[in-house]
């Protein structure tokens, strides 16, 4: 995955508090101040009341543009006039570009051949030069960096720098100013660039009040980097499997992230691409909030309870560029884990009517069939057989159970299907 760190040789001031309130005014009038919605849903889930800090109605649906426009705003004027390059397939790209505009600074943006369309098509909206190269993001990231030996242009990391870290932070200064008695901030990680931000800002007014604030960071089980670098003690390189959260799918944390999310960030939790694909589809229901899959990971670690009850809670909405292709596919994932898309198999008899029988049945119970394949051509077949697989909509576990249990009465066998 990628590799996007400060170089282990080069030394880099850590950002402070002071950094991260200068940022503050320095990223004012670019980056909006975000709403914070409250969830009924998720604080009788957890306990406590739960706030969501939706920065998925940023400009360019991300937090990105916090620390592009506070990185890019202290380039000297000589690197102003070099320009600035950046890889990404996503939110990094187009903060960089927005920032770049708002600052009137040239921009290339390398990104893989296969980027998804809306996210590409908003980057050139943004006025960056947006070059196709490799398909992944290392083969992105590594013509960019050659682009950068070869021109000048000032190469922007997308989370390992204190610019970027103090830009993210912002958001930390946020919360607290919109929920003053937090207790519990839950941030999702990737690179780990908005959690050290975020912690660094927590935790140093935290100090000034003589209190605690948590901080508990979300990575998807499928590209968790943290958690085996915690226990090593340094950054260690983990291979990542695919994720529907591939916003935060880093496979090595920031050489400056970790040492400031080891320090300062509480507990590190994991969830399943499942328990996201539910949370998305939370969101979307119950608080009418469009969120990527890496955006809700928070969310996902509230109702899979692998965030526990500690008081007032802020959830962290990173980002809402989701493609609407992979919508559909969440949507759909998230239909099957919350048991109200399912799939069964019955073996029929050949003979006319059972098909109308089995329909009967499931209209009986409650249920929807909304796709049907029948056929006498399959594995295991004996003669005079068929195969029915259907997908059904039910309200849920209980009543998916329902269905199963009307079919089984009248003397079918259904089995339940994976999607």
């Amino acid at each position: 995955m990628t590799d996007t760190s400060v170089p282990q040789q080069q030394t880099v001031a850590f950002p402070t508090f002071a950094d991260i309130e200068a940022a503050r005014e320095t990223i004012a009038g670019v980056a909006r101040v975000t709403p914070m919605e409250t969830s009924q849903f998720l604080g009788e889930l957890l306990g406590s009341p739960v706030h969501l800090k939706c920065e998925n109605l940023q400009r360019t649906g991300a937090y990105k543009v916090r620390g592009a426009y506070n990185r890019l705003a202290a380039l000297s004027p000589e690197q102003r006039a070099a320009g600035v390059v950046a890889a990404s397939a996503g939110n990094h790209a187009q903060g960089v570009a927005l920032a770049a505009r708002e600052l009137g600074i040239p921009a290339t943006i390398f990104t893989p051949v296969g980027v998804a369309l809306p996210k590409l098509q908003a980057t050139r909206h943004y006025g960056a030069d947006v070059v196709l190269r490799g398909h992944s993001v290392e083969e992105a990231l590594s013509a960019a960096k050659d682009f950068a030996a070869r021109t000048g242009a000032v190469f922007i990391p997308p989370f390992d720098h204190p610019a970027v870290i103090a830009g993210q932070g912002t958001l930390g200064l946020e919360i607290v100013d919109q929920v003053p008695d937090v207790d519990t901030v839950v941030v999702p990680i990737g690179g780990g660039g908005v959690i050290a931000g975020i912690a660094l800002a927590v935790k140093g007014i935290a100090e000034r009040q003589g209190r605690q604030i948590r901080v508990v960071g979300v990575q998807a089980e499928n590209a968790a980097a943290y958690p085996s670098s915690i226990r090593a003690g340094q950054p260690v390189t983990i291979t990542t499997k695919p994720t529907i959260s591939d916003g935060i799918a880093v496979a090595r944390p920031g050489e400056l992230n970790f040492p400031i999310i080891r320090d300062h960030v509480d507990e590190i939790v994991t969830v399943s691409d499942d328990d996201t694909a539910r949370a998305l589809l939370v969101l979307l229901e119950r608080a009418k909030l469009v969120v990527e899959a890496a955006g809700a990971v928070g969310v996902a670690a509230i109702m899979s309870g692998a965030v526990r009850d500690t008081g007032r809670t802020v959830v962290l909405l990173s980002g809402g560029n989701i493609d609407p292709l992979m919508m559909e596919r969440v949507i759909t994932r998230g239909l099957v884990a919350a048991s109200r898309y399912i799939g069964i198999r019955i073996m029929l008899p050949d003979r006319p009517g059972q098909l109308a029988r089995v329909a009967q049945v499931i209209s009986d119970a409650g249920a929807n069939v909304v796709e049907v394949l029948h056929t006498r051509h399959g594995q295991g077949l004996v003669i005079n057989e068929v195969a029915l697989d259907l997908s059904i909509e039910a309200r849920g576990p209980e009543h998916a159970q329902e269905v199963i249990q009307r079919l089984h009465e009248v003397g079918f066998r259904p089995e339940l299907l994976e999607h």
